[in-house]
């Protein structure tokens, strides 16, 4: 049994030479790339520099919550 299974698995084709030059993403490619992680860059510091302004936002509303006097 296991004769035959061998006999009818087929072998694989012989490769076809590939040039290098044609499957590589060359100058498109690698500007693709630097424009995907300069943008990824500006969004975090520019999501860095929101957060803080949030933050310190916050921070003077509780201080002017608490430098008042009571209301009563």
């Amino acid at each position: 049994m296991l004769g035959l299974l061998l006999a009818v698995t087929p072998s694989p084709s012989p490769s076809i030479g590939v040039d290098q030059n044609a499957v590589t993403p060359g100058v498109v490619g690698f500007l693709a790339i630097l424009f995907v992680t300069l943008v990824t860059v500006l969004l975090i510091v520019d999501m860095t520099r929101r957060i803080r302004r949030v933050r310190y936002r916050n921070e003077l509303a509780e201080r002017r919550l608490q430098e008042q006097p009571p209301n009563s």
